[in-house]
């Protein structure tokens, strides 16, 4: 954490509880995947035992590090700062497993947030691309995950709803982290054939949000689907301008 410009004073008992708590959360996220998609994806349970968690727990506004939430027992997310939020590890396990996620692969990720998402794609796909809005918080985060050696994640801050355009291979896998009034028209364009998109849609800061899940055949016409109620923390900069038909 230091390395990463965010120092913590942890000592080694407090460490030794942190992951003490790893193991029933770890059983947790298997029992949770099984119950709501049929099974735990072996390569999603690697990643989540594979990124430490507890080095994501830091709220950036206040520049103070809180590892010791990590893995808590009744699962929520946790503030970190300019109104984001580490997601709860539950919600983030369904999404990415839902995902698909595959070695070879190549995923974009809209609101970087803490991080920890992309960093959990990057365990399991060749290049983890993502984007924040929010411009200190996007600054801070692009500096943790080089010295947790995960040099293929690729960060920027700027608008998602334009996604990474200058990718031209386009994305195999596209995740929104936060809750879109509508799925943006150029996030569609940069879905290969063949790709996924799994985004939050519904109004800022209002129940009966939906996660809905979109693919792109091989002839590029898009599919969607209706998964799960969420609630996400609303998508900002150019869809709070353009309604939906007008983008």
């Amino acid at each position: 954490m230091r390395a990463s410009g965010r120092p913590a004073s942890l000592t080694q008992v407090q460490f030794d509880a942190i992951q003490n708590r790893k193991p029933a959360a770890m059983e947790m996220i298997a029992t949770y995947l099984k119950q709501h998609l049929g099974h735990a994806d072996p390569a999603v349970m690697a990643a989540f035992r594979a990124v430490p968690r507890e080095y994501f727990h830091y709220v950036y506004s206040e520049h103070r590090a809180t590892p010791g939430d990590a893995y808590e027992a009744d699962p929520k997310p946790w503030a970190i700062g300019w109104g984001s939020a580490l997601s709860d590890y539950l919600g983030q396990a369904y999404m990415t497993q839902v995902c698909q996620p595959k070695p070879g692969q190549t995923t974009l990720e809209i609101g970087t947030g803490s991080g920890f998402q992309s960093a959990l794609l990057s365990r399991i796909v060749d290049r983890a691309y993502t984007i924040e809005i929010i411009q200190p918080l996007g600054n801070a985060v692009s500096r943790i995950f080089a010295p947790l050696g995960y040099t293929n994640v690729h960060t920027r801050i700027g608008d998602g709803y334009y996604g990474w355009p200058e990718v031209e291979s386009g994305f195999d896998v596209i995740i929104v982290t936060c809750a879109a009034q509508y799925a943006p028209p150029d996030l569609f364009k940069q879905m290969k054939p063949g790709g996924l998109m799994v985004i939050p849609i519904g109004q800022p800061f209002k129940r009966g949000q939906v996660l809905y899940v979109y693919t792109k055949d091989k002839a590029g016409k898009i599919h969607s689907r209706r998964d799960m109620g969420v609630f996400f923390i609303p998508m900002t900069g150019a869809i709070m301008k353009r309604p939906p038909g007008r983008a």
